[in-house]
C-alpha cells in the first residue's frame, strides 16, 4: 500500500510545490524564508549537475537530451500500456461482471508498473 500512497502523492495535483527535480510534492513552508525547490539534497546536486551540463554542451532550459535506447523503451512501455487500456475498454463494453473489472485493475496496473518504474525516483522494491 505504500507504493500505491505514494505514487498518488505524486500524481495528485495539489496547491502545494514539487521538487524541481523528481516532481515529488514539498511539505508546506513553515515561517518565513525562502521556499523549497527540491525535496532532498541529492535532488539538488542532481539539477546542478544537469544545469552545468547543459550550459557545457549548450543546451536552453527546455531542451534534453536521451538516450535512444531509453528513449526506445519508454515507447514500448507506452505502447504495451496502450494496448491495454483498448483491451480493458473493449473487455468492459458489455455488461461487465465485477470480476471483469477485477481483472482489468489488475492488467492495467501490470501494464502501468513498468512506465512507472522508469520514473527516476522509483527504486527497486517500490517507491522512495
Amino acid at each position: 500500500m505504500a507504493v500505491e500512497r505514494q505514487l498518488r502523492e505524486f500524481t495528485e495535483s495539489g496547491r502545494g510545490s514539487r521538487c524541481r527535480w523528481c516532481g515529488r510534492s514539498l511539505p508546506p513552508r513553515a515561517g518565513p524564508g525562502r521556499r523549497r525547490e527540491f525535496c532532498k539534497p541529492s535532488c539538488r546536486q542532481l539539477d546542478y549537475q544537469a544545469r552545468r551540463r547543459a550550459t557545457e554542451v549548450g543546451l536552453s532550459e527546455h531542451e534534453l537530451i536521451v538516450a535512444r535506447r531509453e528513449l526506445d523503451d519508454l515507447y514500448d512501455r507506452l505502447y504495451v500500456l496502450e494496448a491495454a487500456i483498448e483491451d480493458v475498454d473493449r473487455d468492459l463494453a458489455d455488461d461487465p461482471t465485477p470480476g471483469d473489472y477485477r481483472d482489468a485493475v489488475a492488467w492495467l496496473l501490470a501494464a502501468a508498473r513498468p512506465v512507472v518504474e522508469q520514473r527516476p525516483f522509483v527504486e527497486k522494491g517500490g517507491l522512495t
